[in-house]
């Protein structure tokens, strides 16, 4: 299998990686439906690099839409074991601008439930760790590309995920600011518990487009004040991963690729077959000690 050093998820306004080399598209068929879109492996800074577009090329897909579980399912079939997610959201904090990057450490789950958010469950029992949702290795790597790549850099935050695709209210803004959360968005959950049940190192740097509707001296958000400040902010992440890809350890120094050894609870032996084939490659190494 063809080593990819690191795999980048593109969100809102972020459709292409410019700058890769040597490309080839990977379609891959998984057990949970067709992905966001193609996934396409090229060079960058001499590294290998997977990209996926998040909501698909032309933006398709809604947030809730989102084929989460066959994003991760591909990448990991594909030897993926870093990911790192570009993730567009709105301001919660005065200090916090449009423009800036927020490279966060935690989340607060909003969403409503409908999305799937585990690849457990009929037959295969797993509770993995997720006290830190967030590789602090990668976490470290974005933020020193951030800074290198000129962006006025956030080095933590809680990200608020919601449902959408509808924006917040003014007092739903305003509980999440009473929370002390940095950001609001919709795409990070369930991303990153799936980045962790897959034993895939994840970090998301979320790139703020607006103040989303708490503040009293600026518009609340919409849609095309969002999209107006997006490609200042993918120009932006364009160099940011280029640093990162500079900057990558060649091997990871982390846990996460051991999250389900202290998080599977079903004795491999019970597993059926079916099941072992509808989650392979996500079991495959537990599965071969």
């Amino acid at each position: 299998m063809e080593r990819i050093d690191f795999a980048v998820l593109g969100g809102s306004g972020f459709y292409e990686m410019p700058g890769l080399t040597d490309i080839r598209d990977a379609p891959v068929d998984t057990p949970f439906g067709a992905t966001s879109d193609t996934i396409r492996i090229g060079t960058l800074e001499g590294r290998r690099v997977a990209f996926l577009s998040r909501h698909g090329k032309g933006h398709r897909l809604l947030p809730s839409e989102l084929p989460q579980r066959a994003n991760f399912w591909a990448l990991k079939s594909l030897g993926v074991d870093r990911v790192l997610a570009i993730s567009a959201v709105g301001s919660l904090q005065e200090g916090c601008h449009p423009g800036d990057l927020v490279v966060v450490d935690q989340f607060i789950d909003r969403t409503r439930g409908a999305r799937a958010s585990t690849y457990f469950g009929d037959g295969v029992v797993a509770h993995v760790g997720f006290a830190d949702p967030v590789c602090r290795v990668l976490r470290a790597t974005a933020i020193s590309a951030a800074t290198a790549a000129g962006a006025r850099v956030i080095d933590r935050g809680t990200y608020v995920c919601i449902e959408g695709p509808a924006f917040g209210t003014r007092a739903e803004s305003t509980l999440y600011r009473s929370w002390g959360a940095s950001v609001v968005g919709m795409t990070a959950l369930p991303e990153a518990k799936l980045a962790r049940e897959a034993e895939i190192c994840y970090a998301v740097v979320a790139a703020v487009t607006d103040y989303d509707s708490w503040h009293d001296e600026h518009e609340a958000v919409d849609a095309a004040s969002v999209f107006a400040v997006l490609q200042q902010n993918v120009a932006t992440s364009v160099e940011l991963i280029r640093r990162f890809a500079t900057g990558l350890e060649g091997s990871r120094q982390c846990g996460c690729g051991f999250a389900l050894d202290s998080g599977l609870v079903t004795d491999p032996a019970a597993i059926a077959p079916n099941a072992k084939a509808r989650l392979d490659p996500i079991l495959a190494r537990r599965l071969s000690t």
